[in-house]
């Protein structure tokens, strides 16, 4: 009796075993077989926690030396989250964007860089993207006068007269600007004036962008736990509840008057826009409007500040292409009217390869192009490319390099009329690459292929309007009077101006 207990107990003890063995082997094996493959990829830099280190202090110097030294190929470079990003050649981007979603994910690779698990922004959600790509833009002919009334409105409120030198914290003039005129178009015009809404568009936006960034400072290894704990998430997820349940009751009440009043007359803005296609797309509640509407302000308020702000520190200290931009702008403004139409902003060709010119040297971002893989793949080279990691594209690298910015002058020189004489006796080839919203492989800012920025027409309008008219109407300078154009606040692949710096405004005298 007790030998069959022990061979029964002995028999048990083997089938755990078994088990166990088979557990261990079922979890650790695709991990092994993932770092064998990724392993094959040629190294910028191993993984590990001083790699990581480094990538955050010094990026994009990272990206520059390995773009120099794997030039046309593939190499791995470990990034903020610990885990290594497979940096390709912009000569695979005519193949990978070819590539189906189920291959490579747009919103599944913004959904790490964005760490939504933590900040709650949408990333996977068409219905967004959908209704600026076929609402939006198609409308901007429409309105554009509405958007430059809302500008021109938005800087006699916000700027200061500067009768003398006077110093401006332009980023958060520009912050409280382009919730206004972004409003105009996401919400209407009542509401875009309202002075709560745009306390909390800003607060929100404002509280992502810090939340996002502390993040990714964390080590993987305590992400889970500690994230969540950052006093800046918490500030983030109040900014974010705030907005919506101020935003709520308003959708809510549009979709009760849409309902029930046959006199209800629709506000041509974003909120109806996704309202008519919100059964297309399978978003039924209001909250989930609510919160769609909330990733819709935070991309156009901050990467519309960024790129005005930035055009703004380099032309503070590059003074001599103010005159010449400011005549461009009188002699097109005078042209149309007195006004800033649809035809003057195609005629500031000035301005527009000005502002190229500023996002070639001082881009928001380090890379474009990013896509988490899928279903792993094999590109043209033969390098197999495993599922599970994110490609991207060393675009800041991409505009450096001298055979790609030769002509007409070498690629780190900044010249502002660059794009503007690309332009200028050219085919319509060239004519039309060589603008500010244009994708193509050299030209990443707004990203490539299908995914490229919808909201890029619009922003660039707005930017440009918002643009000629401080050029138009002020003077500026450094505070502290000095040429040296104020640095970038870089951390990994991310850069922005620092919002902490005056610029000297005065009104200019006609």
């Amino acid at each position: 009796m007790e030998v069959q207990s022990f061979q029964s107990l002995a028999h048990s003890a083997q089938t755990v075993a078994i088990a166990a063995l088979i557990f261990v082997a079922c979890y650790y094996y695709p991990k092994l077989s993932f770092r064998a493959q990724v392993a094959k990829l040629p190294a910028f830099t191993e993984n590990g926690e001083k790699q990581r280190q480094e990538f955050l202090k010094h990026g994009k110097n990272m990206y520059l030396q390995g773009y120099e030294r794997f030039k046309n190929q593939v190499f791995r470079m470990t990034g903020s989250d610990g885990r290594e990003t497979v940096v390709v050649s912009p000569r695979f981007l005519p193949e990978l964007r070819k590539l189906p979603d189920t291959v490579v994910s747009f919103p599944k690779a913004i959904e790490d860089l964005m760490e939504v698990k933590y900040t709650g922004l949408i990333a996977d959600e068409p219905l967004g993207v959908h209704a600026v790509r076929a609402d939006l833009t198609p409308a901007l002919a429409r309105l554009n006068p509405v958007v430059y009334s809302e500008v021109l409105q938005a800087l006699e409120e916000v700027m200061p007269k500067c009768e003398d030198w006077t110093a401006v914290n332009i980023y958060s003039k520009l912050v409280s600007m382009v919730a206004t005129i972004t409003g105009r178009i996401l919400v209407g015009a009542d509401l875009c004036r309202d002075k709560e809404y745009q306390r909390l568009s800003i607060e929100y936006t404002m509280q992502l962008i810090t939340a996002q960034l502390e993040i990714k400072k964390i080590r993987p290894l305590f992400k889970l736990w500690s994230a969540p704990r950052l006093p800046s998430v918490q500030r983030l997820c109040k900014a974010r509840k705030d907005l919506a349940e101020f935003l709520e009751p308003i959708i809510q009440a549009r979709r009760d008057a849409e309902k029930n009043d046959p006199n209800w007359q629709k506000p041509d803005d974003m909120v109806t826009w996704l309202m008519s296609r919100q059964g297309e797309f399978g978003v039924k509640s209001t909250h989930h409007l609510a919160q769609l509407v909330l990733g819709l302000i935070f991309a156009s308020i901050h990467t519309t500040t960024l790129t005005a702000t930035n055009v703004l520190y380099t032309l503070a200290v590059s003074t001599e292409y103010v005159e010449p931009l400011r005549e461009e702008i009188r002699e097109v403004v005078a042209e149309n009217g007195g006004t800033i139409s649809t035809r003057a902003l195609q005629q500031m060709m000035k301005l527009d390869s000005y502002m190229k010119e500023s996002m070639r040297f001082y881009p928001p971002g380090f890379t474009s192009f990013q896509r988490k893989v899928i279903r792993g793949f094999t590109l043209s080279n033969g390098q197999y490319i495993p599922a599970g990691v994110t490609i991207e594209v060393a675009s800041h690298a991409v505009y450096q390099d001298p055979a790609n910015y030769s002509n007409p002058e070498p690629a780190d020189i900044f010249d502002g009329y660059r794009f503007y004489k690309l332009r200028q006796g050219g085919t319509a080839t060239d004519h039309a690459r060589n603008q500010f919203v244009t994708t193509n492989e050299q030209n990443l800012m707004f990203g490539y292929g299908k995914h490229a920025c919808p909201g890029r027409f619009f922003a660039a309008n707005e930017i440009k309007m918002i643009l000629a008219n401080l050029i138009l109407n002020y003077d500026f300078k450094n505070e502290d009077g000095s040429m040296e154009r104020y640095a970038q606040l870089d951390v990994g692949r991310q850069s922005s101006p620092d919002a902490r710096k005056n610029l000297l405004f005065k009104a200019v005298t006609v």
